[in-house]
Parts: C-alpha cells; structure tokens; sequence
C-alpha cells in the first residue's frame, strides 16, 4: 500500500478487490476528514452546491473538469465515499515522491493513454463488482488551465461507465485561481457543483453532449 519509492516495483494498471479493503478505506477516511476537508474549506473557503442530486447509497463514475492535482481530492470530498481514480501512468514515476505516495496509496489505477490495456479493464471490472467503491475520471483527459476547452471530450468515460453499469455524475469545479497556503483569502473562492446523474444506459453521442453541456453551463 505505501510503496511508493520504488517506481518499478509494480505495474498499478491491475488492481485487485483486496486492494479497496478495509484499511484503504480507513486511510482514504482519514485523509478526506483531516486533511481534504480543512484545506478546501478553509483554505479555498469552498462550498459546494447539488448535495440533494446524488443517491447516497449509490455509487457512480464521478466526473469534472481537470484544472489541477487537487481536482481528485476535491471530488471525493464531494461523493463522501471513497472513489478509486483513473490517472495517467506518468503519475507513479513522478518525480515528486508526495505525489506518488497519494497516488498509489489512494487507490488509483494507471492507464496507458496511447495503448490502454486489457488490466486496466479487469480493474475496472473487479472495482464495480467487488467493492463498494466508486470510480473518478476526467473526461478531458489532461488538466486544462486555460480556457474550459470543452470542445475535445474522450468518451472513454462512457464506455467505462457501461462498463461498470455506474450513471455518470458531472461535477463543475468552478473559481480555482491557483495552489494557495494562505487560509481565508476571499478571491480564492471554490465552487463544487454536483450536477443530476447521467444514466450510462443512453448512447454514447447523448451522455457527451449532457456532460458538456452541464460544463459549458457551470464552469465559469
């Protein structure tokens, strides 16, 4: 679980259900309480908006638009449950060993953009059947810090929502300006805006179009 020192040691495409046990939950619990929670709300004085649009006791393929680091952490604050990422595989060779730490420790699970691999799929499967996390994407792909370039969605995030048999929910992360350590500066307001599921039982070409829509609607 904390081997993140070794870049080599393991290929973190394939997860197993033994990997979203008991103690990933508690550490990813504690990390939401006691470190995510107080740095969004006091520090990025964060609200969020659409509690009442989410099921609870459902789970679902969480989505938003990708600005930063902090986007993942964000999301879970917002499902209040744990929810098992999909990043890109330069992420656990990152040079930066906190950020292969929260990485892998977290739960997340490598993807191979050019050439996406058959474990990658398994995890996937394995995720949605035998545990009771969610799944976190971004359909843009990339973390985009200009504009809100909606024009460019992957739709991968549909195919991996059938997959699971998870409705889609699209969160618009609105107002972030920047990292920032000082608590309680106002112009560093933070809006979370949890939009209606979006069945994954339309087609393709439908749940792309809601999902940009609702983000060309919110995003500001």
């Amino acid at each position: 679980m904390f081997n993140f020192l070794n870049k080599e040691k393991r290929n973190y495409n394939r997860r197993y259900p033994e990997d979203y046990g008991f103690i990933r939950t508690v550490w990813i619990t504690i990390f939401l309480w006691f470190v995510v929670w107080p740095a969004a709300f006091f520090w990025y004085t964060a609200r969020v908006e659409g509690w009442k649009n989410v099921d609870r006791k459902k789970r679902y393929v969480y989505t938003s638009n990708h600005q930063s680091y902090i986007d993942p952490p964000l999301i879970s604050v917002v499902a209040n449950a744990p929810v098992a990422y999909m990043a890109k595989k330069e992420l656990y060779e990152h040079k930066n060993p906190l950020i292969r730490f929260l990485v892998i420790s977290l739960g997340a699970f490598s993807v191979d953009r050019d050439n996406p691999e058959k474990a990658t799929l398994k995890t996937i499967i394995d995720i949605a059947k035998k545990t009771k996390w969610n799944l976190g994407m971004f359909p843009q792909g990339r973390q985009i810090t200009e504009g809100e370039k909606f024009s460019d969605i992957k739709p991968g995030f549909v195919s991996i929502a059938k997959l699971a048999k998870m409705d889609i929910v699209p969160i618009a992360i609105c107002g972030f300006r920047g990292y920032t350590w000082i608590p309680f500066q106002k112009s560093k307001h933070l809006t979370l805006k949890i939009g209606k599921p979006i069945s994954y039982e339309l087609p393709e070409e439908e749940i792309v179009k809601q999902w940009v829509d609702y983000m060309k609607e919110n995003v500001d």
